[in-house]
């Protein structure tokens, strides 16, 4: 079988993330402006393509200030750097419904191959009689690897920051209509 193009449905998936701050705590972000391309190969899912571009700009914490820091030359450089980009070149079957892809992950204009866990969540038609498939993707990345390497030391020991960021992308995607 071929490669067929499925369309991502933004409004049912994400793009999320998750850093430890000042050590005891986590932040949670995502972003709001995204695409994904997703080519599955239904007879084997291992030959199938994603692919993902994100506005750094678009980054969301919850919080304008800190949000307006995460934009700047200090992490993303989201004027310099506008996007976050991915694409899988390598995907393999790691048990059941989970699979490991393989590829580029680009920030601040720095890149380096990332492994997602990546676990097929189910498939079905929707009420509008639509074939729909949902996946959940995580990797864990070292920030500094892709030049992200602000951080602030805390009186009590450690920093305000960590190193280790968690990604987090849930997809949801429809096949394309039967002719």
């Amino acid at each position: 079988m071929s490669l067929v193009k499925w369309n991502v449905d933004n409004a049912h998936s994400s793009v999320k993330f998750t850093v430890r701050h000042m050590v005891f705590a986590k932040v949670h972000g995502r972003f709001a402006r995204w695409s994904a391309a997703v080519e599955l190969d239904e007879s084997d899912w291992t030959r199938s393509k994603v692919s993902a571009t994100i506005e750094a700009a678009s980054i969301d914490t919850g919080e304008a200030q800190r949000d307006g820091h995460l934009r700047s030359p200090d992490f993303l450089d989201a004027e310099k750097f506008p996007t976050l980009t991915f694409e899988s070149k390598k995907i393999e079957k790691a048990g059941g419904d989970k699979y490991r892809m393989t590829g580029p992950l680009t920030i601040h204009g720095v890149t380096h191959d990332v492994t997602l866990d990546v676990e097929f969540l189910g498939s079905g038609k929707d009420p509008w009689g639509n074939e729909r498939a949902g996946f959940l993707g995580k990797v864990a990345i070292e920030r500094k690897q892709w030049g992200l390497n602000w951080n602030q030391a805390l009186e009590a020991g450690g920093v305000l920051v960590a190193d280790k960021v968690e990604i987090e992308l849930d997809l949801q995607a429809t096949a394309p209509k039967s002719a």
